[in-house]
């Protein structure tokens, strides 16, 4: 039989539709639609402006009068108009901008949070592995995961005797805990299953946590890293407020000591901002690793 042959006999054998050719040639034609991605843009958008421009209006009212305590939003924009508008001046090394200022707390934030998360993933691996190793260190961990994030700040400075090394401490031991018991909880609930498949491969340590702990408990996990990074962003804001040093919890405390409320209202939007972004930028990690299962 010749080649033209056997092409005949396929095509004979499996027909294309007219419906088919038409869907594929649809689906092959379609654009981006400008309306559909405007309307998802207001959808997401207007219902948050909307709250916070009745939220500027509320706030302008109550506190414009003269014995009101706080400044209302038009006094703010006036008095740190130089902070909004320049985030990113460099006057000396204790005169920048804020944006400056939250780019130095966040580095601290993500050698913190790194190590937190390194560490919590491996802790939380073995105490949900181990029987054992739960029934040790879970109790300890209950106890010290309550104790204040500031309430570490003095042994830290006792310990490393430097304010850069005591923050970090501070952002590590505050951090970790969700990340240690979200992974404890994701790795208990491994179907059985999974170790079997484990077992039959005769996977060892290892390649079983590589392979199948971790991609089966990564739901769990990144709901603790979520956890984690807003309770390091607080944990830094808190640490620099005692501290020192040119990052943004220190700012907020100087600006307290001087008096200037309107600056320490725009640092505390930089923070939620920031805070808020954070968030966000380790739950789309998570969604992307995870195909979309973990917490929104």
């Amino acid at each position: 039989m010749s080649i033209q042959t056997v092409e005949d006999t396929k095509v004979k054998a499996f027909p294309v539709k007219p419906a088919e050719v038409i869907a594929f040639t649809a689906k092959a034609r379609r654009r981006i639609d400008p309306l559909a991605i405007a309307g998802n843009l207001a959808t997401a958008l207007v219902p948050p402006a909307v709250v916070i421009l009745v939220l500027l209006v509320v706030w302008q009212v109550a506190c414009s009068s003269p014995t009101a305590s706080l400044p209302p939003p038009s006094q703010v924009w006036n008095e740190a108009y130089d902070l909004i508008a320049h985030p990113f001046f460099d006057n000396g090394p204790q005169d920048i901008g804020l944006a400056w200022r939250v780019l130095i707390s966040l580095q601290r934030v993500a050698i913190g949070f790194g190590m937190a998360a390194v560490v919590g993933v491996a802790l939380g691996a073995l105490v949900g592995q181990s029987v054992w190793a739960m029934r040790g260190l879970d109790p300890v961990f209950q106890i010290l995961r309550t104790v204040p994030p500031l309430a570490w700040l003095p042994l830290s400075l006792a310990a490393f005797r430097d304010s850069n090394p005591s923050a970090l401490f501070v952002i590590f031991i505050t951090s970790i805990w969700p990340v240690i018991i979200n992974t404890a909880v994701g790795v208990r609930n491994i179907p059985e299953d999974y170790r079997n498949v484990a077992r039959i491969l005769r996977l060892n340590q290892l390649e079983f946590f590589v392979k199948i702990m971790v991609p089966a408990a990564a739901p769990y996990i990144f709901t603790g890293l979520r956890i984690g990074i807003g309770l390091s962003w607080l944990a830094i804001v808190a640490a620099e407020m005692l501290t020192g040093g040119v990052g943004i919890g220190f700012f907020i405390w100087d600006a307290w000591n001087s008096s200037r409320l309107p600056d320490i209202i725009v640092a505390l939007a930089y923070i939620g901002v920031t805070g808020f972004c954070l968030d966000r930028l380790v739950a789309a990690v998570g969604a992307f690793v995870t195909r979309g299962t973990t917490a929104k």
